[in-house]
This record gives C-alpha cells, sequence and structure tokens, in this order.
C-alpha cells in the first residue's frame, strides 16, 4: 500500500472505518478546534456514519454531472475552513466513487486538503477496480481500508463478516490501535499512542483471513491485477450493450465506468409506472436476483458484475434486462394495462402458472418462460409472488411459536 503501515482494524457497528484514532492524534497534537470532515455526496452513507461517530462535523461535497468531485465546491469548503479557523478537514476521498467513475483528480484532492493541515481516507470498498493497477498512498491517501470480501473472496451477506486491514502512512501509525497481548506498535515505544484496543484478536479472525492469504497467493501479482481489469472491461462491457435501452447515470470523462455502473430507471416512473423494484421481481422469473436497488441514487440499479462471471452470463443477464425494457416499452404504448402486466405481477410462482384460472393480459409462457434461456429443465421457480414491501417493513410479524404457560 505504498509505504503504508498495515494494522487490522475491525469497522464500525454502522460498517464504516473507526475514525478514532485519527481523532486522537488531532487532540495529541493540540488540534482540538478541527473538527470538520469533507465528504462527497457520492460516498456510502457509512462514512458520514462513521465521522459523526467519531465527534466530527460533516460538510457534504457537490459532485459534478458525470460523477467527480466538484473541485471548485471543494476549494470553497477548504477557504470557509480557514475563515473559521477549523482548518482541520478528514475528506473521505472515495475513490472511485459510489457512483461509478474513477476520480480523475484524486491526486489534485488529495493535495489541496493537505495544502491546509487536513488528512485523506480512501473508502477502500472500491478497490475491485484498483488492485494492481494503482496505489492509495501514491495518489495523496493517508488512511484507507481493504474489503475483504468481493475484493479479496472472502464470503458476504447476512450481516457479515465485515473486516479487513487498514492501512495508514508512518505519521498516523503510533495512533493505531493496540492489543494486550500482542501489541502491534511495540516497536513504536514512548513514540506509541493508541486509543486502546478495537479487537478481541491481536490481527482479526484467523478464521477469515486465510481465505484472503490463500486467494492472493494463489492469484499471484498477474492474477491481481488481470482480475481487476476484467472486473472494470465487465462493467463497460454491459453498459455499452445495454446501451439504448437503459441510460448509463454516471460515465467519466471518456465516456466510461469502473467496475460497476448505475441504470437509471426514474422516467420509466412517469411513463409506465415502473420501478426498479418492479424490475427486480421480473428478474426473478429469468433466474436472477436484481442488482442494488435505488442506491447510490433513488430510482435506479447499480450492476456490478465483478471479474466472476463468464461471458455467457453476462450476456443473459443483459438479455434479460432489454427483454424487459421491452415490456415496459409496451406500457408506455398502451399495448398492456399499467396495473396487470408481467412486472407489477412478478414474480410468476409455479402454483400461479399452472392454475386452472388465467385471466391476465399475457400468457403463461411469457409468464413464466420469457427468454428463449429460461428452459423447463433449468427453471429456478419463485416460491412466493408479490407482496406489500412497504407494508412488510413497516408492520414486523413475530412467526416464533408461543410461549407456554406450564414452562
Amino acid at each position: 500500500m505504498a509505504g503504508m503501515r498495515v494494522c487490522a482494524i475491525r469497522v464500525t457497528p454502522s460498517g464504516g472505518i473507526d475514525m478514532a484514532h485519527l481523532k486522537d492524534m488531532l487532540e495529541f497534537r493540540g488540534d482540538t478546534g478541527r473538527n470538520i470532515c469533507l465528504i462527497p455526496v457520492s460516498a456510502h452513507g457509512t462514512n458520514p456514519a462513521s465521522a459523526h461517530m467519531a465527534g466530527m462535523r460533516v460538510c457534504a461535497i457537490r459532485v459534478t454531472p458525470s460523477g467527480g468531485i466538484d473541485m471548485a465546491h471543494l476549494k470553497d469548503m477548504v477557504s470557509f475552513g480557514r475563515r473559521a479557523q477549523q482548518e482541520h478537514f478528514l475528506p473521505h476521498a472515495d475513490i472511485p466513487q459510489h457512483v461509478r467513475v474513477f476520480e480523475e483528480g484524486a491526486a489534485d484532492v488529495c493535495e489541496l486538503v493537505h495544502k491546509h493541515g487536513g488528512q485523506v481516507y480512501l473508502d477502500g470498498a472500491n478497490m475491485n477496480a484498483q488492485v494492481g493497477l494503482c496505489r492509495p498512498g501514491d495518489y495523496g491517501s493517508d488512511v484507507s481500508h481493504l474489503n475483504l470480501h468481493k475484493t479479496f473472496c472472502i464470503p458476504h451477506g447476512g450481516g457479515g463478516p465485515g473486516m479487513g486491514p487498514i492501512g495508514v502512512k508512518a505519521h498516523l501509525a503510533p495512533f493505531l490501535p493496540s492489543h494486550p497481548v500482542v501489541d502491534p506498535l511495540a516497536d513504536l515505544g514512548d513514540e506509541a499512542h493508541s486509543f486502546g484496543s478495537v479487537s478481541a484478536a491481536p490481527f482479526g479472525s484467523s478464521a477469515i483471513l486465510p481465505i484472503s492469504w490463500a486467494y492472493i497467493k494463489m492469484m499471484g501479482p498477474k492474477g491481481l491485477r488481470r482480475a481487476t481489469q476484467v472486473a472494470i472491461l465487465n462493467a463497460n462491457y454491459m453498459s455499452k450493450k445495454l446501451d439504448g435501452h437503459y441510460k448509463t447515470l454516471y460515465k467519466g470523462e471518456r465516456g466510461l465506468v469502473a467496475h460497476e455502473f448505475i441504470i437509471d430507471i426514474r422516467d420509466m416512473k412517469k411513463t409506465a409506472n415502473i420501478e426498479p423494484g418492479d424490475i427486480a421481481k421480473r428478474l426473478m422469473d429469468y433466474g436472477f436476483h436484481a442488482p442494488t436497488m435505488s442506491w447510490p441514487v433513488a430510482g435506479t440499479l447499480m450492476i456490478e458484475p465483478t471479474e466472476s462471471e463468464d461471458l455467457q452470463e453476462l450476456d443473459r443477464f443483459c438479455e434479460a434486462l432489454i427483454s424487459i425494457r421491452k415490456e415496459i416499452k409496451e406500457i408506455e404504448d398502451g399495448t398492456m394495462d399499467k396495473r396487470i402486466n408481467p412486472l407489477k405481477m412478478a414474480p410468476h410462482t409455479q402454483e400461479v402458472v399452472i392454475s386452472e384460472e388465467w385471466n391476465r393480459p399475457y400468457s403463461r409462457e411469457q409468464a413464466a418462460f420469457p427468454a428463449t434461456f429460461v428452459k423447463g429443465e433449468t427453471k429456478i421457480w419463485p416460491t412466493v409472488g408479490r407482496i406489500d414491501d412497504q407494508y412488510g417493513d413497516k408492520h414486523l410479524v413475530c412467526t416464533c411459536p408461543p410461549v407456554l404457560d406450564d414452562f
């Protein structure tokens, strides 16, 4: 990580980096008046949450229409900080941004912040587009975490596991967490000014970390670089293939995306009353789990193919989305009802499709086998049809068996 010292540290309950060690450094330096954290509006929500938990004041930085950090606004905010004599800034330079483009002005952002005595934190959630190609320390990051899920192969979902190494520049090393059994800062002697321990184990989970170690060893430097390149290639391939059917919301100056891209569904709400959730549920009829809905932008779908899927799978997913877009076009043209259509009635369970009664204005075949690659012998049947998501989110129902008084 380009001259960084690495020490395992857990994330906060909200999922972001625990910024207490940075705040501890400020207090040790006597910079108690520096409490502003500048964060782009495109950053993950855990970034401002972590800053708030550390007692910092968060100021949002605008992004340009192409998704990059608005340098003019950043300069204004830095100048405001100087005038208010709150000169310490800890911008989360989220590179590539969570709007899925590379921050081409990353080095300029870091230079500007450092010029005013601030520190730069890079959200390593997007290292899947950087490993083997660039290093956070080279373009000026002072702190960066590495998500081991996705980028380094550990499983992720269902609330965890969430962990990974955090790299810091040498000047922040004395403020990293310590440990009463094996102290990572022992060699620093009196220079160490740790705020304490954050993990039960000195270097994190011994059950999780070997997975990433084995992955890195087996892939090697060339393999890791190739994985990054393929992840970026896959995202751009799919964005281009869907062009003309869906609008990619943000692209870089060269018309490219990073390892993920966002398709805009917002106009379809106006023209066909179709929302991201309708497309997500319809994708189940094609045998796909939906991509991320309405984040980081409401009314969109964020697609991240990574390097793991082969070309045939990417093509099938694109074919499914294109087929769904044609169904939406039928609604827009008035040839399909706005309330009773394959999207609003999706997903279609086996019980519904084989029932004696079928009074919908589209065929059973269109409902259950909407594409040539969806075949009877490989069909994955949804077990539950359309439910009221919002009602379920607001009205929790306990399914636990009743407790007997005798017990």
